[in-house]
Order: C-alpha cells, then structure tokens, then sequence
C-alpha cells in the first residue's frame, strides 16, 4: 500500500502514486492502492500498481509519434524494492486540467447527456443509447480538484485556466489522436477503449509532453469487445469492478472507504492484468521479468 523510500525526497503522494526527487528527474511509483469516488480503500489490489506502470510503458512507446512523453527508464535508476512499479522520467510544469476523450457515452457522460443531451457543451445526436459509440470522439476536459470530484468543463473554460487558447487546441488535438490510434490497437486486441483521460505538460523548452500514467484500467475504460452491447453498462478490464460493488455496498461514499473483499479484491486482480496481457500482447510474467532486480 505505501512505497516509502527512505533515502529520496518525496515531492508528492497522491491516491495511487508517490514521486520521489531525484535532481533533475523524478521517481514516479504506483502503489497497489485503489480508490472509488475520490477515496482509497484499505484493501491492496495485487500486481495492480506493476500492470499500471507496464501498460503506461507499452504505451508510452507506441505513441513517441504523436506527442513527447516524460518518460527516461524503467530499470536505470530506478530502485530494486520497486522495479516493475515506478519509471524515471523527466519533470514536467503539468497543466491544470484533465484531457478526456470519449469515444462512448458511458459514465458522467452519459447522466449528463440524459440530462442536457449534451457532454462539456459538445451537443450530442439525439436518440444515443448507454454505451453507444459516438459518430466521433469528443474532447471533454475537466479541472484537477484538489480535494474532492474533478468538474467536467467545456473547451472554452480548459483554455481560460491554460492562459493559452492555441495550446489548448493543440491538446484537443493530441489527445484525440492519442485516443483513435490506442482504441484501434486495443479494438484488434479485442478491447474496446471507451474513454480515457491523460495528463499533458511542457517540458524545459516549452514542448507539450505527456505524463502521469497514460492509457491504463485506472486512467480509461477498458470493454472485452465479444461482451459488447449497447443500452446497458458493459463489463470491463477497469476498476468499475470495484466501483459497481462499493456502489453495491452500502457505503455512502464518503471517507472512510470500507475494506474490499477478498474475492472482489482477486476478481480486479485478473481484470487488469489480462488488459496488459491483451494490449501488450504478452504475458504479465514478462513485464516482472524485464523489471525484475540485477541481483
């Protein structure tokens, strides 16, 4: 649950990740911590912080063409009490909003679309059902909420807190092309990618970079295509696992988060890793092995 390093600084802990400084880079490190409705839970998910710095690396090189990333290694000096879970990368000033794609009306998007019929003010055909695919991916960014639910907002209100108009469409536009090339890879995988959010930032030179995690079940959407069927809410690779059975569960959302049992805890397990084993096309074993220590 916690990946304390005693010998580097920490810059920052938040409900899944701590960075760690080191000088002109950071340690970026995924726990096993998982949280529904803002809150993490007591219970670990095994593996689960190791799937999600494997998928973010798969990704990471499949994409180098469409944007930079942060990423430097995910061996060289990176610890050995957490190889396979944290990368090296290059530090980044983060902008101050989510850059969500959705390719599906599912989730928010789709409460706020029965209730207005439109999504971050992007109207919407009407008529669409759950789960349905929209004709094309929207951009519907939301603010980074200190504490608390992250907002959605519209195009105009992303570009107001950027300060700069012509980046923020820069972003749009990366992130749909991010969004159409990884939903293509997973769709030939047998998965379908419904939505995802990323985190975009500029490097030392100004150039916009991704970062964070990118194109993981805790960060997208991840539907088996040979369960798919639109009007209803769809079984997935992610962690609405562990959100359909806390909503399921009596508790009221607020914190504390109550412990997850044993058999939902192992069920989100064998999701996430046969998303990597889908996506990546390998078996998870083999992301341990690549990561695992010299010694």
């Amino acid at each position: 649950m916690t990946t304390a390093l005693a010998d580097l600084p920490l810059v920052a802990s938040g409900k899944v990740r701590e960075l760690y400084d080191l000088g002109d880079r950071l340690l970026m490190v995924a726990s096993d911590r998982i949280s529904t409705y803002d809150v993490v839970h007591p219970t670990p998910i095994p593996d689960k912080g190791k799937v999600l710095t494997g998928l973010s690396a798969f990704w990471f090189a499949k994409t180098g063409g469409i944007v930079p990333n942060h990423l430097l290694s995910v061996t060289d000096g990176v610890p050995d009490e957490v190889r396979g879970r944290a990368l090296v990368v290059r530090k980044l000033r983060m902008l101050p909003v989510e850059c969500v794609v959705r390719g599906y009306i599912t989730g928010s998007g789709w409460k706020d679309y029965q209730a207005t019929g439109s999504v971050s003010g992007i109207a919407l055909p009407p008529g669409l059902r759950e789960s349905e695919q929209l004709p094309e991916p929207i951009f519907t960014p939301s603010t980074k909420a200190e504490e608390g639910h992250d907002e959605a907002i519209d195009f105009d209100r992303a570009a107001e807190l950027v300060g700069d108009r012509e980046l923020m469409e820069r972003v749009r536009s990366v992130s749909i092309e991010l969004y159409r090339f990884a939903s293509d890879h997973a769709r030939e995988r047998g998965v379908i990618l419904a939505d995802t959010k990323f985190e975009l930032g500029l490097d030392e030179h100004g150039q916009l970079t991704i970062g964070d995690e990118v194109l993981t079940p805790d960060s997208s959407r991840f539907w088996p295509a040979d369960g798919y069927a639109p009007g209803r809410g769809q079984p997935s690779f992610d962690k609405q696992y562990v959100r359909d059975w806390a909503s399921r569960s009596g508790w009221d959302k607020a914190p504390p988060a109550p412990a997850i049992p044993d058999d939902i805890a192992a069920g989100t397990r064998d999701r996430y890793v046969e998303a990597y084993e889908r996506i990546a096309g390998e078996p998870f074993s083999a992301w341990l092995e690549r990561t695992a220590p010299t010694r």
